[in-house]
């Protein structure tokens, strides 16, 4: 049996949807020939909310090393908050210890968390281990530089500089590659042509029945109306590179007959990752040029796990909504699926979210680049099969699980330390 020393900086119970591809795969490394062990900051240097259910589908006799991180109220003043550069000492020496005193054959990134990458370079140098880099969005990008101030992430200007520096740095002696985009290895190749013939898998998220098995046992509180409107919903956040899509499913909105608008509701859940309490709302402000605000529902604070499961369960449809980045996959996509609601996509056309969604049935598709007019005749026929309750997706179509997620990552193990 190989064995695989996991990188996951957040990791159950904390609520981060980077660590879920590790969460969902744990269960099925060793039927693939892999032992693995998950290295993670310990939740008491987390700031993001817990989610302890998340414990009952991960088994008690998978190692999972804990470790320290630099407090996040002593580095701030800094102006230092990424998880990754408090843990980054820690997670060094944790891993020379444990490099030092077992024998293993990867080390695995697999995180958003991108500095801590930079030591599978060192750490190759030091234990000739060899380290495979999952990239579950881009690291170092060039996508905001051309856009105005307003639209960029908080601290922009030092993370664009840090992850141009850091990037090739973490990438000089990495043996394998993973993504959830062809997008990111694609750019990849490019800044780095001496990477083109290295193992790589292109490897979307997956879902699990099991989470929504363990989603309908737990207790939440409802955001939706108690009303009998028809309840659609979006769950997850909204960026600036949004606004595009936002715009148009809107529009698409009002542009419904007012009967069925006057009966519908459109709900936008957790958009914001900011602290509890502090999410500025993105969403509400483009309904109110629209007046649309009577029927259009934001919450930015962050729901737990489950509960954004629950809620998908108790809608009556879901919406999925692109950017306007080409390499952009939204998460949710198998989640959605799972959900077993009608669904109405507006992506890029020739997205990779576009062309996982053509595989199933009871999606009502748009591209952004469609006239407003197309948007709204197909935005007009999805409301119209919630009213006339045609059946929704059906959820033994849906192809790629988590054991198959977990597969393609042991292949991509086995050629890297081949």
């Amino acid at each position: 049996m190989k064995r695989v020393l996991i990188i996951s900086p957040y990791f159950a119970p904390v609520n981060a949807a980077d660590m879920h591809r590790v969460r969902m795969s744990l269960p099925y490394f060793k039927k693939f020939g892999w032992e693995a062990e998950v290295v993670c900051v310990n939740e008491k240097y987390v700031d993001l909310d817990m989610e302890p259910m998340f414990m009952q589908n991960i088994s008690s006799k998978i190692l999972i090393h804990r470790i320290k991180a630099f407090p996040k109220y002593f580095t701030i003043k800094f102006g230092l908050g990424s998880v990754a550069l408090r843990s980054l000492w820690y997670y060094k020496t944790k891993v020379n210890q444990l490099l030092a005193e077992k024998k293993y054959d990867l080390v695995y990134f697999s995180t958003t968390q991108f500095p801590v990458c930079i030591l599978g370079n060192y750490w190759k140098k030091k234990f000739n281990i060899p380290y495979v880099i999952d990239f579950q969005d881009p690291w170092h990008t060039e996508y905001y530089q051309d856009k105005p101030k307003n639209q960029r992430p908080k601290k922009y200007w030092l993370s664009y500089r840090l992850n141009k520096y850091l990037e090739p740095i973490a990438l000089k002696n990495v043996s394998g590659l993973i993504s959830v985009s062809k997008n990111y290895i694609n750019d990849i190749n490019l800044r780095y042509p001496k990477l083109k013939n290295l193992p790589h898998q292109i490897i979307p998220f997956s879902a699990e029945y099991k989470d929504f098995e363990v989603a309908l046992k737990s207790k939440f509180r409802c955001l939706l109306n108690n009303n009998k409107k028809i309840k659609i919903l979006y769950a997850g956040v909204v960026g600036s590179i949004m606004i595009d899509s936002i715009s148009k499913i809107l529009l698409a909105f009002k542009a419904l007959p007012m009967e069925i608008q006057d009966r519908t509701e459109l709900y936008f859940l957790g958009t914001s990752y900011a602290p509890k309490g502090t999410g500025i709302q993105s969403v509400l402000p483009i309904a109110n040029l629209f007046k649309l605000a009577n029927s259009i529902v934001e919450i930015t604070d962050r729901l737990s796990f489950y509960n954004t499961l629950n809620h998908l369960k108790i809608s009556d449809g879901l919406v999925i909504i692109g950017s306007d980045d080409l390499s952009y996959i939204p998460s949710k996509i198998y989640t959605y699926l799972l959900a077993n609601k009608p669904i109405f996509s507006l992506l890029k056309q020739n997205s990779e979210g576009n062309n996982m969604l053509r595989n199933y049935t009871s999606i009502y598709q748009s591209n952004i680049e469609d006239d407003q007019t197309s948007i709204n005749q197909s935005f007009l026929l999805y409301v119209n099969s919630i009213i006339e309750k045609k059946d929704a997706v059906i959820k033994n179509k849906i192809r790629f699980t988590p054991e198959i997620m977990t597969k393609q990552q042991t292949e991509v193990f086995n050629s890297a330390i081949g």
